[in-house]
């Protein structure tokens, strides 16, 4: 199975989310955009696995209480000649606190990951090509403050079934 540990969201974080979504799919000639049942922020990417049961220890570990988070601005990476353009999260103390936790447990079953900096994003598209006129910068600011409280961390699995990605919980732990 390919998993990963995501948090999920509320209707008011989605309806802000999908309106970026729309406003890039607006500006853009192509482009894979992220449907509303997949928006997620990724805190932990498994790839291939069936060690189910190792990463629901893991989770279990988990000590953070509930938080909030709040959506702020937006970015770009360019990966392998493709743009993927994404929602950003503002700096939050307790969101670092639960992926570093997150990490040090997977690790301690046996789960390896790449030393780099927790970057927490939500991708609105992939291979997107904006039109000539895109201004950046207004699409930027057009992303709305939004706040959502995060109570659960999900395990989920993710497949292509008819040539689109579906996303799957296998498994949630309460905050």
């Amino acid at each position: 199975m390919r998993l990963f540990i995501a948090l999920l969201f509320d209707s008011p974080m989605l309806d802000a989310l999908c309106t970026a979504v729309q406003s890039l799919k607006d500006a853009s000639c192509s482009g894979n955009f992220t449907s509303r049942e997949n928006l997620h922020l990724t805190l932990a990417f498994l790839g291939e696995t069936d060690r189910v049961e190792n990463v629901v220890q893991s989770m279990e570990a988990i000590q953070e209480p509930s938080f909030s988070i709040t959506l702020q601005g937006a970015g770009k990476f360019q990966q392998e000649g493709d743009i993927l353009y994404w929602a950003g999260i503002q700096e939050s103390a307790p969101l670092s606190s639960l992926h570093k936790q997150l990490l040090c447990a997977l690790r301690t079953n046996g789960f390896n990951f790449e030393d780099r900096p927790f970057k927490p994003h939500l991708t609105l598209g992939r291979k997107v090509i904006v039109d000539k006129s895109f201004d950046f910068q207004n699409f930027f600011e057009s992303i709305p403050s939004t706040q959502a409280i995060i109570r659960t961390i999900h395990l989920m699995k993710s497949e292509q079934i008819d040539g689109r990605p579906v996303y799957t919980e296998i498994y949630a732990k309460s905050l």
